[in-house]
């Protein structure tokens, strides 16, 4: 049972790193990026580690989608394709 919970798990943060590349809006970006980040506080506790759970969904998930967020705020929404 584990085992299918970390399947599932991994494959939520692989669809949330898909979902933080292809998208121009870059507040769904940071949704994917948080997604990511769940996905890591779920593996981590199934691997019998809740300090370091923690310590991500603090950090990872709270502190670093908030950053993004700000940023996000400040520079717009929407992805400048002119630059290449």
């Amino acid at each position: 049972m584990t085992a299918l919970i970390a399947i599932l798990l991994f494959a939520w943060m692989i669809g949330g790193a898909i979902l933080a590349i292809q998208q121009t809006d870059l507040l769904q970006a940071v949704v994917g990026f948080s997604l990511v980040s769940l996905g890591a506080v779920g593996q981590f506790f199934l691997l019998h580690a809740p300090d370091v759970a923690m310590t991500e969904a603090a950090i990872g998930v709270a502190a670093g989608s908030f950053v993004l967020l700000m940023a996000v705020r400040q520079l717009g929404r929407q992805e400048d394709k002119d630059l290449k």
